[in-house]
């Protein structure tokens, strides 16, 4: 993404969102960077089957470095000096090891797995928000997280390979990458709850930043004991996965910068409409009854918290 487009589309956000509570104000910016991911996501799963998964890992968060380099350079080395390196580091590594654990399972789990063990997140994040920071946990929140986890699913249920046994599915399927996919879980939500923690004293640029950074120095030696030479549309497909990745994140962290981490949970569902309508409009791939159902009611969940949240002033 050109850094002019980017600086008018976060301008635009800025100017729209500026009058709505603190709360109602995540939302938004979770569920534009909700956006983001889902087209990242389809990209990296194409390269991961090209490539070794971890090269892969690394090369998305280099490419998410460098496309910075110019925001860097405009504003000065100055302006992303963090005050607690310590955190960075700490936060990359949680990342990483969490990304390790996924791509490890990744090619040994049906995609539809992935994506239920995946939507557990947000609940470890809720718990965990409520552990550390005691934030308040309104019914709104938990119900509307709980529906969405409801309408995901109502739409991958058929599809789970650990179904059959109930009944429910067909497939076989391993459980121990089962285990690992879930245990990636927690791991990541306690990245993101470092990431909020951070907020307290960095901006959201240098949050992004040191991101990019950590990870692709954690994960530079796994990459190089897998490492092959990338064609030149791969490479340009990372430089995209960069740009996608970082505007994604960045958008994510401005979502719990002004908001409660457990008011922001409940969109991220929306990622698995998102994801349903690009393999339509990309791919032809018309939606099962199943996926519009689930479709309904993750997006019915995400409007009626988001009008809630705008209620309250936080």
């Amino acid at each position: 993404m050109p850094r002019r487009a980017w600086r008018h589309a976060r301008t635009a956000v800025h100017r729209r969102t500026a009058h709505l509570p603190a709360n109602a104000q995540g939302v938004i910016w979770m569920v534009v960077s909700g956006v983001f991911f889902t087209l990242l996501n389809a990209l990296t799963r194409g390269l991961s089957l090209q490539l070794d998964p971890y090269q892969a890992q690394f090369l998305r968060y280099l490419f998410g470095t460098l496309v910075l380099v110019p925001w860097i350079l405009h504003l000065g080395p100055s302006a992303f000096k963090p005050q607690h390196v310590g955190s960075h580091f700490l936060r990359g590594g949680l990342h990483t090891l969490g990304l390790w654990m996924w791509f490890s399972a990744l090619p040994n789990i049906p995609l539809a797995d992935t994506t239920a063990i995946g939507f557990t997140g947000p609940i470890f994040v809720m718990l965990g928000a409520y552990w550390w920071f005691k934030e308040p946990m309104r019914w709104e929140r938990w119900l509307a997280t709980g529906l969405g986890f409801a309408g995901v699913m109502v739409v991958v249920w058929p599809k789970l390979s650990w179904s059959a046994a109930l009944g429910g599915g067909s497939g076989g399927g391993s459980g121990w990458y089962h285990l690992v996919m879930l245990a990636s879980a927690p791991v990541f939500a306690a990245s993101f709850l470092v990431t909020k923690a951070q907020t307290r004293f960095e901006s959201p640029r240098t949050i992004l930043v040191w991101q990019c950074v950590s990870i692709t120095v954690l994960s530079l030696p796994a990459a190089l004991l897998h490492w092959k030479d990338p064609s030149m549309s791969q490479w340009a497909a990372f430089l995209l996965c960069g740009m996608l990745g970082s505007a994604g994140h960045y958008c994510q962290t401005r979502a719990i910068h002004v908001a409660d981490v457990g008011a922001t949970q409940s969109p991220k569902f929306l990622e698995l409409v998102w994801a349903a309508c690009l393999g339509w409009i990309a791919f032809g791939d018309v939606p099962a009854q199943s996926t519009l159902i689930g479709g309904l009611i993750i997006s019915a969940a995400t409007l009626w918290v988001s009008r809630r949240e705008a209620r309250h002033r936080i």
